[in-house]
């Protein structure tokens, strides 16, 4: 797997995030795979610290199918604009690439929108069909700040 295929497997990911196309995403995931935003800077696990969110492939599909279903909460809907910086490959081995990609993330919902920055890091793993995402981990800048809900996926 070239640096230039995990590159655009991670802008494809987030197009699909910011087009809402969340099935799409959801396959992405590994079966192990995991989506988790740490609540406090160098955090080291998510089991036994609260987090902002940590969620396996059985809670994801959960907050997807909340989404298309339209809860109160997202009447209007929220949109997403992910800006990704490069990414880079930070380890490569047996157990596949760990990536890191600083970012910036906008989410609208009617007249208000939030501006986040971070840096998100994947665990790729090759499975029969291609890449899939172990663990993703996004690091808000702000993390530690009291943050209104985050509706979708930074």
């Amino acid at each position: 797997m070239t640096e230039a295929e995990i590159a655009s497997f991670l802008y494809h990911e987030a197009r699909l995030l910011d087009e809402k196309r969340w099935d799409e995403w959801y396959d992405l995931f590994a079966e192990d795979g995991h989506y988790w935003v740490p609540l406090a800077r160098g955090q080291t696990e998510a089991v036994f610290h609260t987090s902002l969110a940590y969620e396996d492939r059985l809670l994801l599909r959960l907050r997807i199918e909340r989404l298309r279903r339209g809860p109160p909460s997202q009447h209007p809907p929220s949109w997403s604009q992910h800006v990704l910086q490069a990414p880079s490959i930070e380890t490569a081995g047996a157990d596949g690439w760990h990536t890191r990609t600083p970012f910036f993330y906008a989410e609208s919902r009617g007249d208000e929108t939030q501006m986040y920055a971070g840096t998100a890091r994947h665990h790729l793993v090759a499975e029969p069909g291609g890449l899939r995402i172990r663990l993703k981990r996004v690091d808000l800048v702000n993390c530690d700040a009291a943050l209104p809900s985050i509706q979708l996926f930074p």
